[in-house]
């Protein structure tokens, strides 16, 4: 229970002292130990917002098809949803484009965090250019110990105030499902075979980064989901395992 309250917390202060109604996001969300970067190195990440706020991240499936987290999107209606593409910056440039409806994995479970995974569909498409294009989903896990980066807006100490106003990323390593459910660590069977982890000493994601990319060999592998602190040694970031729920992505992309 501490984990949520210093996770609503931190959020209430990044999106102004209120909490949207249904955001609750599992992950202490930001990029720790990241560095600035910009939407060039990055052009599938989207910045997920509710009334003018950051409050998660993205992925760019298609030109109208967003990948998130389905926690990103509990009691939430799209009227009150757009996302903004092609920017380093969450609060002005790029595309901004309103969210036309939006599809949670009929299978979410958010005591678990089981099948934490959801599309949307924007109102109008996306034009690609180098600071905008999709990424491929993942066919198949990386082997445990593989590179992958993880990037977003989200707060970069746990705990903080404020999130930053340009794209944050970090290198991590992946966690196989295997190894990360083990006694190498700390979770046990919370770690569900829908769950993929990754980690790099002193650097994670965390609050506002939920929903957003984790990458791998140019795919997308994972989708920001949940964790206990963030860069905690024992406690690897985990995200919805793109390569376990590929299918039921493809499906809802064409039935949102």
């Amino acid at each position: 229970m501490l984990k949520f309250v210093i996770l609503l917390s931190a959020v209430a202060c990044a999106l102004g002292g209120t909490i949207p109604e249904g955001l609750l996001p599992q992950l202490d969300g930001r990029i720790v130990g990241g560095t600035a970067t910009t939407i060039a190195s990055f052009p599938w990440q989207i910045s997920l917002q509710r009334n003018g706020g950051h409050s998660c991240g993205g992925s760019i499936y298609s030109n109208k098809i967003i990948v998130t987290a389905a926690h990103c999107l509990q009691s939430v209606s799209a009227s009150s949803l757009k996302v903004r593409a092609g920017s380093s910056y969450w609060s002005s440039g790029g595309s901004l484009v309103s969210v036309a409806a939006f599809r949670n994995h009929e299978g979410y479970n958010a005591n678990t965090m089981v099948n934490d995974i959801a599309v949307i569909r924007l109102s109008s498409s996306l034009s690609y250019s180098s600071n905008i294009r999709a990424i491929g989903l993942a066919s198949s896990n990386p082997a445990n110990g593989a590179a992958a980066s993880v990037s977003g807006w989200g707060t970069q100490s746990s705990g903080s105030s404020s999130i930053p106003s340009q794209l944050q990323y970090v290198n991590v390593n992946i966690v196989s499902q295997s190894v990360c459910a083990s006694s190498a660590y700390s979770y046990g069977s919370q770690i569900r075979s829908t769950m993929i982890c990754a980690a790099a000493s002193g650097k994670d994601a965390c609050q506002g980064d939920s929903g957003g990319p984790l990458v791998s060999g140019g795919n997308l592998v994972g989708v920001v989901s949940w964790g206990i602190g963030c860069a905690y040694s024992n406690y690897p970031g985990v995200y919805a395992s793109v390569a376990d729920l590929r299918s039921w992505v493809v499906s809802a992309a064409s039935n949102v």
